[in-house]
């Protein structure tokens, strides 16, 4: 980083990387707070388009489609525009995407809902790489296991977000109205926090091509797609982020129909699981930098598999909500730290990245139709049995995600 001269410097001063690492927080909250809004009203949708379980299923398979085809393409994206344009321009995307969603319901049209989790899935999906390559930037600067405590922003963010849905159903806000309003105060939040983003230029994304051609940039992105430790931190965030997911599209629907309750404690339900979620994130750091990577991943698959049997099998709501806790503990970790397993080598952590995310949300591809399907059989609550095997699976591949030798550029930037 010598070469980087006076901006560097400044760049990496103590101060500015804190600005920079609450600036990741607020766009990871951001995120949360839209999708929670969303998620917490799922079964309002059901309702007002008269869906059956595996109808909603394909439905909601809409976001994940258009996340894929974001994802793949991310790296090269956030190498041309930057961190911090690429994420704007596709927080535009999403907030637009999630106002079509509310006119979707208003009218009420499955089509405008499925045009709108589209154009959701891929402004979120392309948001998501950039703020997680934004945030291992700053984790590695710090010199410390921050991303779980960046996650945790995205639960924070998730856990206001449900509030705001359970708070508007409980007034009787109208869906569409209550989604606009949740996307003009996510967009604001966005263009304040990407202001305090480290620059480009001064981590090595700068925007000029003159060293690295697009057609060196597609190869490179080919190659990444063909690295067996890239692929299994691939596998092990595919099965983290189908046990967060499912609760995201299925918890508060499974506790609606599951214990006859109303949509107010669906919502809150969801709420405590991203509550577990965050709590868990906030004391990921000291976990991790204690125990390592492969211990505590192999800890939070543990209280997941635990925190589903009981959600799954329990005779009454109060110990399914137990279940919901442990559960939302149990899936905290696994994405965040597959990403910063993929951010180890700085250099390539753009396009690594963007091939774990991409694996990571084939999850939320295949597990809404999946579980749909097998909803309309077994019921909601006992459908998310299922979860078992993606968190054996997650198992099997946790050593994939043990750090890398640390780099002379790494050395450099924690610094």
């Amino acid at each position: 980083m010598s070469e980087s001269g006076p901006v560097a410097a400044e760049v990496v001063s103590p101060a500015r990387i804190r600005r920079a690492a609450w600036a990741v927080v607020a766009v990871f909250a951001a995120n949360g707070f839209m999708f929670a809004n969303w998620a917490s009203r799922v079964p309002t949708a059901r309702d007002a388009l008269d869906l059956s379980p595996s109808r909603l299923g394909l439905v909601l398979l809409a976001a994940s489609v258009g996340a894929l085809i974001g994802l793949p393409l991310s790296g090269l994206v956030v190498e041309r525009l930057g961190a911090r344009r690429a994420l704007v321009t596709f927080a535009v995307v999403d907030t637009l995407g999630m106002s079509v969603i509310g006119a979707g319901i208003a009218l009420p049209s499955v089509v405008v809902l499925v045009v709108g989790l589209v154009l959701a899935g891929l402004g979120s999906g392309v948001w998501d790489a950039s703020m997680n390559l934004e945030g291992g930037v700053v984790e590695r600067m710090h010199g410390r296991s921050l991303m779980p405590r960046f996650h945790a922003g995205f639960s924070f963010g998730t856990m206001a977000g449900a509030g705001a849905g359970a708070l508007a159903s409980w007034a009787g806000i109208p869906f569409g109205l209550h989604l606009v309003i949740a996307a003009a105060v996510t967009l604001a939040a966005v263009l304040v926090a990407v202001r305090s983003f480290l620059p480009d230029a001064a981590v090595g994304r700068e925007d000029p091509p003159e060293s690295s051609s697009a057609r060196a940039q597609g190869r490179r992105a080919v190659a990444t797609w063909r690295e067996s430790r890239t692929l299994l931190i691939g596998v092990l965030v595919f099965a983290a982020a189908l046990t967060e997911g499912a609760a995201n599209d299925w918890l508060s629907i499974s506790i609606v129909d599951g214990f006859h309750a109303r949509e107010a404690v669906g919502a809150l339900g969801f709420g405590l699981f991203v509550t577990a979620m965050t709590v868990m994130r906030l004391g990921g750091t000291a976990l991790l930098d204690r125990h390592g990577r492969i211990a505590v991943l192999r800890l939070v698959a543990a209280l997941a598999l635990g925190g589903l049997l009981i959600f799954g099998l329990a005779p009454n709501l109060p110990i399914a909500l137990v279940g919901v806790a442990l559960w939302g503990a149990g899936a905290a970790l696994g994405f965040p730290v597959g990403m910063s397993a993929a951010s180890d080598d700085p250099a390539r952590a753009p396009m690594r990245i963007s091939v774990v995310a991409t694996i990571g949300y084939g999850a939320f591809l295949a597990g809404p139709p999946l579980l749909g399907f097998l909803a309309a059989q077994v019921g909601y609550r006992h459908a998310l049995l299922a979860l078992a095997v993606p968190v054996a699976l997650g198992l099997v591949v946790v050593r994939a995600a043990a750090p890398l030798e640390p780099t002379a550029a790494t050395t450099t930037l924690g610094e």
